[in-house]
């Protein structure tokens, strides 16, 4: 009778993950090894909020961490942008916005809107090889440097033989904290975009469960008091 009771449909037990494990290729802040990062605490808080356990993996490769979240090695992704699933079918997104990255300008002194693309032409600058939202956007004719990792940009910016660099606005906060590099912000952005998780298609139940506990999240302050200890924090000398 066990036999039977343990091959028969919707008795067995499902094969769920003891952890369903959401990758990302971004890093400190939004992730890191203490899984003290934005993304870390976001994600385990609303898999609790589901009844299930949920951690994010970090990659260096991008490229690895998409294709693994793709093939269900991994069990979705942690931010990217929306449209993910035009070329990579198997990923599902979760519909509440995790959080909006702002694109923007760093330098060390200058006094400059940056109200478009076109308004840090007289200053050489430097951004991170295969950043397509720079590499589509600035001009033909801008004086610019693509380089391998953030760290030569603000290497470059603390030598002075760029005055400006272009990143993401909370990693590059964090690196100047952490290198001592004094950066001035440049605003407005000059592009915001907004980011989700995603579940493999296995798990594409989940999808609308995570973004009710997202949206809770938000609606009851423990999404900000999230965002303010782990991003917010870096705007503070």
């Amino acid at each position: 009778m066990a036999f039977v009771l343990a091959v028969m449909p919707g008795v067995s037990r499902a094969e769920a993950p003891d952890v369903y494990v959401l990758n990302t290729s971004t890093g400190a802040p939004y992730a890191d090894p203490a899984h003290s990062g934005f993304q870390d605490r976001v994600v385990t808080e609303v898999f609790r909020r589901i009844g299930l356990k949920g951690e994010v993996r970090q990659y260096s490769a991008s490229k690895r961490a998409l294709v693994n979240a793709n093939a269900n090695v991994d069990h979705g992704v942690a931010m990217r942008v929306k449209g993910l699933e035009k070329r990579f079918p198997n990923l599902v997104r979760v519909e509440e916005q995790l959080i909006s990255n702002d694109f923007v300008a760093y330098s060390r002194d200058l006094k400059l809107a940056t109200t478009s693309w076109n308004s840090m032409a007289d200053h050489p600058l430097a951004y991170i090889h295969g950043w397509v939202i720079f590499e589509r956007n600035l001009p033909k004719n801008q004086v610019k440097y693509a380089v391998a990792k953030p760290g030569q940009m603000f290497d470059m910016l603390s030598k002075k033989r760029v005055d400006m660099i272009l990143y993401e606005r909370w990693q590059g906060l964090r690196r100047a904290k952490d290198t001592g590099v004094s950066v001035v912000v440049h605003e407005p952005p000059l592009a915001s975009v907004d980011m989700y998780m995603y579940v493999h298609k296995e798990h594409a139940s989940l999808a609308p469960k995570l973004a009710a506990a997202l949206k809770e999240m938000k609606q009851d302050g423990s999404y900000q008091k999230i965002f303010d200890e782990t991003l917010t924090v870096l705007t503070k000398n």
